[in-house]
């Protein structure tokens, strides 16, 4: 398992519905031969969104929703860890800057 940490990547996704919204690459993981990538809405930045690399029909990679709960939670798991393992808060639930 690798995973790496990303600044500055962009990304442009197309919802089901036609929308298109920006997202800025916070992380990537490899787990059992997959990719997934951790991305943050840049105009609401609140919360990121997990995806997964896959190949559509004509060979393109796509990146797709993760249906399996169990496989979600997984990935999620790691991305947590990752991602949030060296951000110290007080027992205030503020930043501790270093």
């Amino acid at each position: 398992m690798s995973e790496e940490l990303f600044e500055g990547e962009f990304y442009t996704l197309t919802d089901e519905e036609g929308n298109e919204s920006q997202f800025e690459l916070i992380g990537t993981c490899e787990l059992n031969g997959n990719t997934y990538m951790a991305l943050i809405p840049v105009d609401d930045g609140d919360e990121y969104v997990i995806l997964k690399k896959e190949a559509d029909a004509d060979g393109e990679e796509i990146l797709v929703t993760i249906d399996d709960d169990e496989e979600f939670d997984r990935v999620a798991d790691i991305f947590e860890d990752e991602l949030f393992s060296e951000i110290d808060y007080d027992e205030d639930g503020d930043l501790i800057e270093e």
